[in-house]
């Protein structure tokens, strides 16, 4: 693993985190990848921690086994042979009771937006951090939580300046820094300070957050 790398690939071996929560009805976890490795990694892991698991190589195997209203969260690959995550998310959408579902794929802002509007909940980069994905997972398996931050997307977004709306809009659409101070005719230090208060003034953790609070602001 490189040493810049925050967190454990999942193909790396790793000390166990404090299991899930033990309540009566423990949530399942569905893992869709076309990539063998990646989808026995993660049921390993998961179920180490606690997590019933079910995996999937892919979305059409998922959809022949799955019945909405499931407790749990979704966890698929955005690009696989035939059909890829965010197309299942699209299929999934038509009944109010569908999965949370985290998007994973090569880290790039088109796709994560792309997932964001097909309706995840969350975009985890692959190679995929287990820390990360688990922290994933057990944020968005609260649906009280999820609900909660739409409705406060919109003030939190009220709070920019027009000046940060118009970075932000850009950063969504998947400009680097530097084509965003040369569109703007400011400097890319200044570009990089209006991120930094975009993310702090919305709470977002991460371009996923943010993309996920502007979209659902604007639903």
């Amino acid at each position: 693993m490189r040493a810049n790398r925050p967190g454990r690939a999942i193909d790396e071996p790793l000390e166990r985190l404090p299991p899930a929560s033990s309540g009566s009805v423990v949530p399942t976890v569905f893992v869709v990848d076309d990539e063998r490795s990646v989808r026995e990694t993660l049921r390993d892991l998961l179920t180490g921690d606690g997590w019933k698991v079910e995996i999937y190589r892919s979305c059409a195997a998922f959809l022949k086994t799955y019945r909405p209203g499931a407790l749990g969260c979704l966890v698929v690959d955005a690009e696989m042979p035939g059909m890829g995550g965010i197309e299942l998310l699209r299929r999934l959408n038509a009944n109010p009771r569908r999965l949370p579902a985290i998007i994973t794929g090569k880290g790039n802002v088109p796709l994560a937006v792309e997932a964001m509007k097909a309706g995840a909940v969350d975009f985890v980069e692959k190679p995929v951090v287990y820390e990360k994905l688990l922290a994933c997972i057990r944020q968005n398996l609260d649906q009280a939580e999820l609900l909660t931050s739409q409705k406060a997307g919109a003030p939190l977004l009220s709070s920019l300046t027009r000046r940060q709306r118009q970075i932000m809009d850009r950063v969504i659409a998947g400009q680097p820094s530097k084509n965003i101070a040369a569109d703007l005719g400011v400097s890319q230090r200044t570009v990089e300070n209006h991120r930094a208060a975009i993310m702090e003034k919305t709470g977002a953790r991460s371009l996923a957050e943010l993309i996920k609070l502007a979209l659902t602001a604007n639903s």
